[in-house]
C-alpha cells in the first residue's frame, strides 16, 4: 500500500540546538528516532493515525526513518537517540563561511531528497522548512545570493537599538509590532548594515529569511512567511503585514521581501533542476510556521486554552496563545513579545536564556554527561547562589563559568566552587525566572493559566521540569521533544486537508503521545527562595 509523506526540514543554528542533546536517555514522546522504530510499520501508523503515514530517514541509511536536516535545530535529533552533537555559535560572522556554505548548497536537503525519492512506497505529499528567527540573506537582481548571513550574535548590532530609536521613538516602534527589543532582532541588523555601509545590502533586490531563503533554493519562489518575519520586528502587529514606516527609515520597501504568505499557503513546487537532482516530481513546497518556534507552539498537546507554554532550548520561550496582539505599557515595561503564529494567533511570550548557560559551561568541562552534571547538582547546598539567566554578562561570555562567579560575587552571594554548585545554580534560577515571567503573562493573558506545556528538548530534564513545577506551583506537563518537527508536519496535513484543525490535532497528540507531568511539592520553601530571587536580582 502507497503511504503518504510529509517531509519536514527543520534548521536552525546548533547553537541552538542544545537542549536536545539534554539527557542521555530516551526521549518522552512516541518519536523515538531510531533505524528499528521506523523500520516498523505499525509504529508509523499509530504516530501518524489518520493524518500521515510516514516521514522518511535522512541520516539513515536504513530506509524507514524521519527525514531531517541534519543537526539543526531546537528540537532536532540525531537519528541515534543516544548520540547528541551540537556546536557553538561563534560571536563572528568571520568564521560562519563554512555552516552558510552548507546552507547555500542546500546539501542535506538535496541528498535527504535524493534517499526520500528512492523509496518505492510512499507518495511524498510535500515539504515543509522552518528554521531560528531573525538573521537573513541578501538576494541580488540575478537571482544568487550576495554574501554569507550574519549570526545573530554577531556582536556588530551592540547598541544598534539605541542608535535606531534616535530616528524612531521605542515607544513607537513597540506600538506598531509589539516585539521585545533585542539588539539582534532584523530591524536593528538592517539598520547597522546601511549605516556601516554594507554593500551587500545596498546592492540587494530582495532580503530573504532563512526559511524563506531555503524554499527559494528549492523552488526559485521568493517568499515571506509571516510568523519569520514577525521576529524581524519589521511586522505591524495588528495588520499582520510589514510596516511601510519602519521600512522608510531603512531605506526599503515591500519590494525588497517576497510575496507575503502565511502557513498553510502553497510556496511552489520543486524546480526542474532540484527535481533532476533528487529523482522526485513537482512535489509542493508549503510554508508552515517558518519560525521553529512558531511550529513547535502548534504541536503543544493542550486540552484547552488555558495554558502556558515553555519553548525549553538554548533559548526558553514562555507565552500564550492569543487572538490579538496584547501591546500595553506593562509589555512594553516588561518587554514581552507579539509574534507571529499559526492560524491568525499572536504568542504572547518573553525570550529567556535558556540551557545556553550550561552548554557553554559544559563545553569547558570537557562534555561531561548529563546524569553526571545533574547527579552533582542535587547533591549540592539548595539555593546557595542564584543569578538572573537574562543578564546581559551571560550574553556571550568567552569564560560562563567565570561569567555566574563573577555575577555572585557582585551580588554578595556564595561563589559556586563546584560544577553541581554551578548547576544547580543554573536550573534553580531558570525556574525562579520562569516563575516570575509566568505571574507577568497571568497578568496579560485574556484566560487563566492552568497548566504549564514545556515542548522541545529541555522537556527531557525531568530535574529542571520538577524545581519549574516546585517554583511556579501549577503542573507542568513536559512533551512533546520534538515539538518542530511534530507542528511542521501539522501545518502541512492541515494544508492537504487530511487534517481539521490545530485544536483537534493538539488532541491528537496528546492521546498519541507518552506525557510526563510535574507537580508542585515544597511550596513554602520555594516561596521563600523566590523572594531572595528577587531581590538578588533587583539589586544586581
Amino acid at each position: 500500500m502507497m503511504k503518504k509523506l510529509f517531509i519536514y526540514g527543520t534548521m536552525a543554528l546548533m547553537a541552538l540546538t542544545s537542549c536536545n542533546d539534554f539527557l542521555d536517555k530516551a526521549p518522552l514522546d512516541a518519536f523515538t528516532n531510531t533505524p528499528a522504530y521506523w523500520s516498523n510499520t505499525s509504529n508509523l501508523d499509530n504516530q501518524c493515525n489518520t493524518f500521515y503515514n510516514n516521514y522518511s530517514g535522512y541520516g539513515n541509511g536504513s530506509g524507514s526513518g524521519w527525514y531531517y536536516f541534519k543537526t539543526l535545530s531546537d528540537d532536532q535529533v540525531d537519528y541515534q537517540s543516544t548520540v547528541w552533537t551540537y556546536t557553538s555559535v561563534v560571536a563572528t560572522s568571520t568564521n560562519w563561511s563554512d555552516p552558510f556554505t552548507e546552507i547555500r548548497r542546500a546539501n542535506y536537503i538535496i541528498e535527504g531528497l535524493k534517499i526520500v525519492a528512492q523509496k518505492g512506497d510512499v507518495e511524498i505529499t510535500s515539504i515543509g522548512i522552518d528554521t531560528w528567527g531573525v538573521d537573513f540573506v541578501c538576494v541580488g537582481k540575478d537571482g544568487g545570493f550576495l554574501r554569507q548571513p550574519y549570526s545573530y550574535r554577531d556582536p556588530h548590532t551592540a547598541g544598534a537599538p539605541d542608535a535606531f530609536f534616535e530616528k524612531v521613538a521605542r515607544k513607537q516602534v513597540y506600538e506598531w509590532t509589539g516585539i521585545q527589543v533585542m539588539n539582534f532582532n532584523s530591524l536593528f541588523q538592517l539598520d547597522t548594515l546601511r549605516r556601516n555601509g554594507d554593500s551587500a545590502l545596498a546592492a540587494a533586490d530582495k532580503l530573504l529569511f532563512i526559511p524563506d531563503a531555503l524554499s527559494y533554493m528549492l523552488t526559485g519562489e521568493k517568499v515571506t512567511e509571516y510568523t519569520i518575519a514577525s521576529t524581524a520586528q519589521l511586522v505591524n502587529a495588528k495588520t499582520r503585514k510589514l510596516e511601510n514606516a519602519l521600512l522608510r527609515e531603512l531605506g526599503l520597501t515591500e519590494n525588497n521581501f517576497g510575496r507575503f504568505v502565511y502557513s498553510g499557503e502553497k510556496i511552489g513546487t520543486l524546480t526542474k533542476e532540484v527535481q533532476r537532482m533528487t529523482g522526485l516530481g513537482e512535489i509542493p513546497v508549503i510554508a508552515v510556521a517558518g519560525h521553529d518556534t512558531a511550529s513547535a507552539v502548534a504541536s503543544v498537546p493542550a486540552m484547552n486554552p488555558d495554558f502556558a507554554y515553555l519553548s525549553s532550548g538554548t533559548w526558553s520561550l514562555m507565552g500564550v496563545e492569543t487572538e490579538s496582539p496584547v501591546i500595553t505599557e506593562e509589555t512594553e515595561s516588561l518587554n514581552f513579545t507579539n509574534e507571529g503564529g499559526v492560524n491568525g494567533t499572536i504568542r504572547l511570550l518573553k525570550n529567556i536564556c535558556g540551557m545556553w548557560l550550561l552548554e557553554r559551561c559544559r563545553a569547558a568541562w570537557g562534555e561531561t554527561s548529563y546524569p553526571e552534571l545533574i547527579s552533582e547538582a542535587n547533591a549540592s547546598e539548595p539555593f546557595r547562589s542564584l543569578i538572573n539567566p537574562d543578564d546581559a554578562l551571560f550574553a556571550n561570555p568567552a569564560d560562563m563559568e567565570q561569567a555566574i562567579k563573577t555575577y555572585c560575587s557582585d551580588s554578595h552571594q556564595p561563589v559556586p566552587q563546584t560544577r553541581g554548585q554551578i548547576v544547580r545554580c543554573i536550573f534553580e534560577s531558570l525556574a525562579l525566572r520562569y516563575r516570575q515571567v509566568l505571574d507577568n503573562l497571568r497578568t496579560l493573558s485574556p484566560h487563566p493559566i492552568d497548566t504549564l506545556h514545556v515542548i522541545g528538548g529541555g522537556s527531557r530534564n525531568d530535574l529542571l521540569n520538577q524545581w519549574t513545577a516546585d517554583a511556579v506551583g501549577i503542573p507542568v506537563v513536559a512533551g512533546p521533544s520534538e515539538a518542530t518537527a511534530i507542528g511542521n508536519i501539522m501545518i502541512q496535513a492541515l494544508a492537504a486537508g487530511t487534517a481539521k484543525d490545530i485544536a483537534s490535532m493538539r488532541q491528537l497528540i496528546n492521546r498519541s503521545i507518552s506525557l510526563e507531568t510535574f507537580y508542585p511539592e515544597d511550596a513554602e520553601v520555594w516561596d521563600t527562595a523566590y523572594l531572595h530571587f528577587k531581590q538578588v536580582t533587583m539589586n544586581y
